[in-house]
């Protein structure tokens, strides 16, 4: 959906084609310091994108999914393990694909590279109309009820109150996003900080009582009579679900400093210190309370604190909010740059690859999600959105893990300076397809909903990527979309 775009000259004189708008006759020179998207992610900032992104408030409210499917505290604890090293199999599998395809754009780039524009399209189309308004909306959501949890407690929350705070969160959100890369990395690191403190004033009371002999709740912990078998895919479908976000770090490869190195150790790293954080915070809930208490309990981190920490259970709605606000930003920082490099590659308007001359962040690519979010926020059915689109992620991220196995025969000379050995996709990608199938199963309706939704992005490539078949006032309209849109944000083209 390429348009014209208007160009600066490098002088900082204006431009010679007549132009005598103050944005036009102001823009600062540019000789000094290239427009771009620098390379501003050390390997902290990379483990805090990935840390921060996937640990949300779901460990600390209802972390009881996979305790209820598989009915024992000891099978749920090695379910808890057995996801974090699929989940670390999934990561290494991405590493590989992020040293040997160096360009942002995560999924989408991957499959526009093994298998083409179509299907790459089809990935973008989900991801803009549905999946990141409604996933972000989500977690917003919990923010809003969180933050304003200790303000009105005990009662409960008015339902407007928690989406005008939440509005003003994913606003805050996308303003920091829009004004600097090296803030957003600063703070994504700080609420990673806050998430860990929060983990550890959870562990660290829990391994005390623990190692002073309370192990009442870990008797019997694998006994059989419990455990149900059936359950048990239920169960892995919810480990893998609380462990996914280990590829946001692959949106922003073309911003990793030395991704090369950086790349694959802040994965390693950042999924060694998730999975511990998982096991261990859930060691700490069964040493306090029993498997009946904790499916009980509403939110399973406030009870642990009542029990154990007295007043200080005032501060855990605190430290979710943090944590929620954490996945909202590395999520949208991320995400970002998937619409930012499919604009580059003509698949959505020119505008949005296009990057602020001063503040060098991609602004546009930022500011497209915040009216669909906005959107699904205050009239849309969020968790039905959700419910249909959750299998389409598995369904990709398996089709890029496939990309992988393929490109190993399709261009084994492709220089891959991390190599994984080829049985860590093959058995991850097996595990996506898995989950897949298990939603066709146990949900069919809602997964059919979901895939028809998807198929929607074949006739829009078609019409408007492949044919481009635009009435000439459409692109007209698009022209002068790409040039308005250009002049009021201050934005020009990445420099080559």
């Amino acid at each position: 959906m390429k348009g014209q775009s208007i160009s600066t000259h490098r002088s900082g004189n204006p431009p010679s084609n007549g132009c005598n708008l103050p944005t036009c006759e102001k823009l600062p020179d540019r000789s000094v310091r290239k427009v771009e998207l620098g390379r501003k992610v050390t390997l902290l900032r990379g483990i805090s994108i990935i840390i921060g992104t996937i640990i949300g408030a779901g460990i600390f409210i209802s972390p009881k999914g996979i305790l209820q499917h598989s009915g024992s505290v000891g099978v749920s604890l090695v379910v808890w393990i057995a996801c974090g090293v699929l989940s670390l199999f999934g990561a290494l599998s991405y590493a590989e694909l992020g040293t040997c395809i160096k360009k942002s754009g995560g999924h989408y780039t991957y499959i526009m590279e093994a298998f083409g524009p179509q299907v790459a399209f089809i990935r973008l189309w989900v991801e803009l109309i549905a999946i990141r308004p409604a996933a972000t909306a989500v977690i917003s959501l919990a923010f809003g009820q969180y933050i304003l949890e200790p303000l009105f407690m005990p009662c409960s929350i008015p339902p407007m109150a928690v989406k005008l705070v939440t509005a003003i969160g994913i606003t805050s959100i996308m303003y920091l996003n829009a004004m600097s890369v090296t803030w957003t990395a600063r703070i994504q690191i700080f609420l990673t900080i806050c998430k860990l403190v929060a983990i550890g004033v959870i562990v660290v009371p829990g391994m005390y009582l623990l190692f002073r002999g309370e192990t009442t709740n870990f008797e019997n912990a694998f006994d059989v009579s419990k455990v149900k078998m059936s359950g048990m895919p239920l169960a892995f479908y919810s480990g893998m679900y609380a462990y996914a976000g280990w590829f946001y770090l692959n949106f922003v490869t073309e911003e990793v400093e030395n991704p090369a190195k950086t790349l694959p150790l802040a994965i390693c790293i950042s999924m060694g210190i998730v999975t511990s954080c998982y096991v261990l915070t859930n060691v700490a809930y069964y040493t306090v309370m029993s498997a009946e208490e904790l499916l009980a309990s509403q939110a399973v981190a406030v009870t642990f604190a009542e029990k154990l920490l007295g007043n200080f259970s005032r501060v855990v709605p605190v430290f979710v909010a943090l944590s929620c606000y954490g996945s909202m930003n590395g999520g949208i920082f991320s995400v970002s740059r998937m619409f930012y490099v499919a604009s580059r590659e003509g698949q959505l308007p020119e505008v949005l690859s296009m990057i602020h001359i001063r503040r060098h962040t991609p602004l546009p690519a930022v500011a497209i999600v915040y009216p669909l979010t906005i959107l699904q926020l205050f009239v849309g059915d969020i968790y039905s959105l959700l419910n249909f689109m959750s299998f389409l992620r598995w369904l990709f991220i398996g089709i890029v893990v496939l990309g992988l196995i393929y490109l190993r025969y399709k261009k084994p000379d492709l220089p891959r300076p991390f190599k994984v050995p080829l049985f860590i996709p093959v058995v991850f990608c097996l595990t996506c397809f898995f989950m897949v199938f298990l939603s066709l199963y146990s949900d069919p309706v809602n997964t059919g909903i979901g895939f028809a939704i998807s198929l929607t992005g074949i006739p829009a490539y078609f019409f408007f990527i492949h044919f481009k078949l635009r009435p000439w006032w459409l692109q007209k309209a698009l022209d002068s979309f790409n040039k308005t849109l250009q002049i009021m944000l201050e934005v020009v083209p990445a420099d080559q």
